[in-house]
């Protein structure tokens, strides 16, 4: 059974920095994980995914330059590192498995419990 927990998330200034995680368990074949977020009366949206060859990345484009996606292979975690964060990032996190790198969350099978992110101005 896939299953996926992130963590990391909190209460930071603007400006400020964290780095959520996403342990992830319970599958072998290869895979993609995304961070998709949901900020309060909008949409979920993708913000970074990640193949687990680490070969393949993207971003959006609010996320470029400040948010980095990377993957430890051996814990099989996945890490959004974010700086320079906004007001607009404000949201709840959440990491979730797919079989490629995409932006649809249609095709994301698994999904953890989020975790949130709040930025104060």
């Amino acid at each position: 059974q896939v299953q996926l927990a992130e963590s990391g998330g909190g209460l930071v200034q603007s400006g400020g920095s964290l780095r959520l995680s996403c342990a992830a368990s319970g599958f072998s074949l290869s895979y993609a994980i995304a961070w998709f977020r949901q900020a309060p009366g909008k949409e979920r949206e993708a913000v970074s995914c990640i193949t687990s060859g680490n070969r393949i990345t993207d971003y959006i484009d609010s996320a470029k330059g400040r948010f980095a996606i990377s993957r430890d292979s051996g814990q099989n975690t996945v890490y959004l590192q974010m700086k320079d964060l906004e007001s607009e990032d404000t949201a709840v996190y959440y990491c979730a498995l797919g079989p490629v790198v995409n932006r649809d969350e249609r095709q994301y099978t698994s999904w953890g419990q989020g975790t949130q992110v709040t930025v104060s101005s």
